[in-house]
């Protein structure tokens, strides 16, 4: 006989919903209303979680990591829903049923998707997986003015929204910058923002990482110097760095070799301007925009083809998605998986991060470029979409040409390669035993 659950366990941040234009009780109404495209529509970042009777409900925004996982108890099972794994283990151990527990066990909530789990006994009931947004593909014509005058004016329209409720305080504002395309587009964009609001320009930075001889610095230096904006840069440097291998696996609960060594590069950046100001708080950075534009290494990827990549809706958003084989139940894909790599290094040192091309009305321009006809299947066409897109974009807007500078991952730019690969290993396998080795 199927035992009702009477129990959810609410451990989610509450910093981890930040909403604008829409309290938290108002957006959680949303979770059951029959239009679950109105979750979509949300601005801002969250994680919401609702209870009918032996219903639950829960939806996240891509930036923000939701988990959950279901305890057996002697009394009945119990939801336990948090951001991150080790505050789930740390729960059941204080409650004795950490016996129970292992890292595999738990789920993540997939970002775009209202997930519904039937509160009953065992047998364990399966969740129902409805998705809130569904952008339609292609739907742009192939002028790439036109594209990236939509496409940056969507990002725009976000920093707007963002700095808005900040135009009246004092909070600085930090912009994680390399002077690559996405990281350059989010400052320059912040720029005419906040000058376009009359805010003090004073409050703004870019912050540049440099480990040894990275040569982000240098092209940080060239892209705000030949915009006239060098006064904005700030590096956070060190000649000599070492990493904390297991400390980097902890903070961000995955093991891929590309998102912990960018996470790795991204904690020395965020302990750096900790270190230099103990009150900082809010920054702005460039994730999604090579998710959004495709702008990823396809030879890289033994699985993919540049077919598979512009005919799959938000692929390096999503990964292979909800319902196939490939997709991760415990992590799910894409950048809905890889986001820890941000959010993870944020929390720990107390930032509050804002990535506008990860919001939904961003992604729809952007799955609305007619990549296909765009490329002609051309890999090289591919990866120079991005610069010419964004480029435009901004140039369109503001009337500010930024520079377009070749493609660099975050610690190919922080510290040199070899510097790099002497640090890191290479292979997934020794990434992932070390971290399930935390739970053993």
């Amino acid at each position: 006989m199927n035992q009702h659950l009477s129990e959810v366990i609410n451990l989610l941040e509450p910093e981890s919903t930040s909403l604008l234009g829409a309290s938290r009780e108002e957006a959680e109404a949303l979770l059951w209303s029959d239009d679950a495209e109105a979750l979509g529509k949300l601005h801002g970042s969250f994680c919401l979680l609702a209870q009918h009777g032996k219903t639950v409900r829960m939806a996240r925004s891509l930036d923000r990591p939701m988990r959950y996982f279901l305890a057996k108890k002697a009394a009945g099972p119990a939801l336990i829903v948090a951001n991150r794994i080790d505050v789930i283990r740390d729960f059941l151990r204080a409650y004795g049923m950490d016996g129970q527990f292992h890292p595999t066990y738990t789920r993540m909530v997939p970002a775009h998707y209202r997930v519904e789990i039937q509160l009953v006994g065992c047998p364990d009931p399966d969740p129902v997986y409805t998705r809130f947004f569904t952008p339609e593909l292609g739907t742009l014509t192939p002028d790439l003015d036109l594209i990236g005058k939509k496409y940056i004016g969507a990002v725009a329209e976000e920093i707007e929204r963002w700095l808005l409720p900040l135009r009246d305080k004092a909070d600085p504002i930090g912009v994680s910058f390399s002077g690559g395309v996405d990281s350059g587009a989010i400052f320059v964009l912040t720029y005419w923002t906040m000058q376009r609001l009359g805010m003090n320009l004073g409050r703004l930075k870019a912050f540049t990482l440099q480990l040894g001889n990275g040569p982000d610095l240098q092209q940080a230096r060239a892209f705000l110097d030949a915009m006239g904006l060098g006064l904005f840069l700030e590096p956070i440097t060190s000649p000599h760095v070492r990493f904390d291998l297991a400390q980097v696996l902890k903070t961000v609960e995955d093991y891929k070799p590309l998102d912990i060594q960018s996470a790795a590069m991204a904690m020395h950046l965020l302990n750096g301007i900790r270190e230099r100001y103990p009150d900082w708080k809010l920054l702005l950075d460039g994730e999604g925009g090579d998710e959004n534009l495709k702008d990823y290494p396809i030879e890289e990827n033994p699985e993919l083809t540049i077919r598979s990549v512009v005919h799959n809706r938000m692929l390096y958003q999503e990964g292979w998605g909800v319902g196939k084989i490939k997709h991760s139940l415990t992590y799910s894909g894409g950048l809905s998986r890889s986001y820890a790599r941000s959010y993870g290094p944020a929390r720990r040192f107390g930032f509050e991060t804002f990535s506008p091309f990860t919001r939904p009305s961003v992604i729809r321009v952007a799955e609305a470029i007619p990549f296909i006809e765009l490329t002609k299947y051309d890999v090289p066409r591919l990866y120079s979409l991005k610069g010419e897109v964004t480029g435009r974009g901004v140039k369109a807007l503001t009337g500010l040409e930024m520079p377009v500078f070749e493609k660099r991952r975050f610690q190919h730019g922080a510290m040199s390669r070899d510097a790099l690969l002497g640090q890191f290993p290479d292979a997934e396998n020794q990434y992932r035993r070390t971290y399930h080795s935390f739970y053993a």
